[in-house]
């Protein structure tokens, strides 16, 4: 009979160290086989669920508009005086509802290339008005005129024309033509062939974005989805910021740093926005980018809203900005085992550079440059309930399940192999005596 009790003692013990092993070797080859799973069909390729709902996104994004609405422009053109905006918005409108072109896998370097075609369907529900709603912003044709024409005799020449059109520094415009165009009354008088339209995304319905290349997963699905290359170029970058919980989903978010929009001398990375049109000495300003390159010579600068993180020469000609970094910051929040952007923000402010031009008059009694923000927009999205419960359950809960069952295992089979093996201790002792 002792050797009974004793024999179920050790078969006790043994069975719960089985039970711990097997709960120990789980956890490394769980998660091995559910990373296998979860990579087969989140890599962005023909036939997998990421593929189909990447090509055209079933998340609703939406871009806010901010206009800044200019309070003094008379007292600007005349005495050079700072200017007072004052914030008007949000004005939203639903894009990326189209699904991509062009979708070309690269084998080689596992990145897919993909061009998003353009489309904005105002949403007057989530809008603080129409868009037939005015704005007195600055005038685009006429303060980038000196920057495009810079002979003198070519300036003297659109002076004129500047004049004969009524057109001044500062115009009146509603936020529709704002945005997607309006024929400008300065450029229609020029003789020789120019574009006569002009609009801060002008031109956007019916065109495309890109080409843009991502990579596709299957080399590392930790990079999948994310930015390789815009036009063939160097992308702004973001950094692990923190983690936080989506509707119950963890997630790392995502923020792009200060150091995306310093000055050359800070980040030499930044070297290719410092151009001929400079606007500090020796690049030293921060906060803002020259985009002039893309918009034809354009003195187009980009910066966060509000200009976050600028230096002070940037802002300073500018009265009524608050920047808020909760409010003004990008992010995007991934899920880390995907790799799948659960929801972004991508917040963007857009600026004109004004410079004294002796020979247009509109501009002549200008004492200093000025950064002048036009407006910003928040580009946002967030996955929907129903998306983010299917997605509970397809992934994070497959991953707790097993997580759940690999600490039972380990904890009874370790409790038991204690428990056996302190009791077979104890029978063996009164056995002895």
């Amino acid at each position: 009979m002792g050797c009974d009790r004793n024999c179920g003692l050790i078969a006790g013990a043994v069975i719960g160290a089985v039970l711990a092993v097997f709960g120990g070797i789980l956890m490394p080859v769980g998660d091995i086989l559910i990373e296998k799973t979860i990579k087969k069909e989140v890599v962005l390729e023909e036939g997998t669920i990421a593929f189909k709902n990447w090509v055209k996104t079933g998340t609703d994004v939406y871009r806010q508009f901010w206009i800044f609405d200019v309070q003094n422009p008379d007292q600007v053109v005349a005495n050079s005086s700072n200017i007072k905006v004052k914030q008007r918005g949000p004005y939203t409108y639903r894009v990326r509802y189209l699904a991509k072109e062009n979708v070309t896998q690269d084998p080689e370097d596992h990145t897919v290339s993909f061009v998003q075609p353009n489309g904005a369907i105002f949403e007057p529900s989530l809008s603080v008005g129409t868009e037939n709603d005015t704005f007195t912003v600055l005038n685009l044709a006429v303060a980038a005129a000196p920057h495009i024409y810079q002979n003198t005799f070519v300036q003297v020449l659109l002076n004129s024309l500047i004049k004969k059109s009524k057109s001044s520094m500062f115009q009146t415009r509603t936020l529709k033509e704002l945005l997607w165009g309006y024929k400008d009354p300065f450029l229609s008088l020029v003789p020789y062939p120019i574009t006569t339209t002009v609009g801060v995304f002008y031109p956007y319905n019916n065109t495309v974005d890109g080409v843009y290349k991502v990579f596709n997963g299957k080399d590392n699905i930790s990079k999948v989805a994310i930015i390789d290359t815009y036009k063939g170029k160097r992308s702004i970058y973001a950094v692990f910021g923190s983690e936080i919980n989506l509707k119950g989903i963890p997630v790392y978010r995502f923020v792009l740093p200060a150091k995306a929009f310093a000055s050359p001398v800070q980040n030499p990375d930044n070297h290719c926005f410092c151009t001929e049109t400079i606007i500090s000495n020796n690049c030293t300003s921060y906060g803002v980018l020259d985009i002039g390159k893309c918009k034809e010579g354009r003195p187009v600068y980009i910066s966060l809203p509000h200009f976050l993180h600028a230096s002070p020469d940037v802002s300073e000609p500018i009265e009524g900005l608050n920047p808020n970094e909760e409010e003004h910051r990008t992010f995007l929040d991934v899920e880390p085992i995907t790799g799948f952007t659960l929801q972004f923000a991508k917040r963007l402010q857009v600026n004109i550079l004004v410079k004294p031009a002796k020979k247009i008059e509109a501009l002549k009694n200008l004492k200093k440059n000025y950064i002048v923000p036009i407006l910003w927009l928040n580009e946002t999205g967030t996955i929907g309930d129903e998306k983010a419960e299917m997605f509970r359950k397809q992934v994070t809960g497959k991953i707790n399940l097993l997580g759940l069952v690999e600490i039972i295992l380990l904890s009874v089979g370790v409790v038991m192999f204690v428990a056996f093996m302190i009791s077979y201790c104890a029978c063996r002792t009164k056995t002895v005596k």
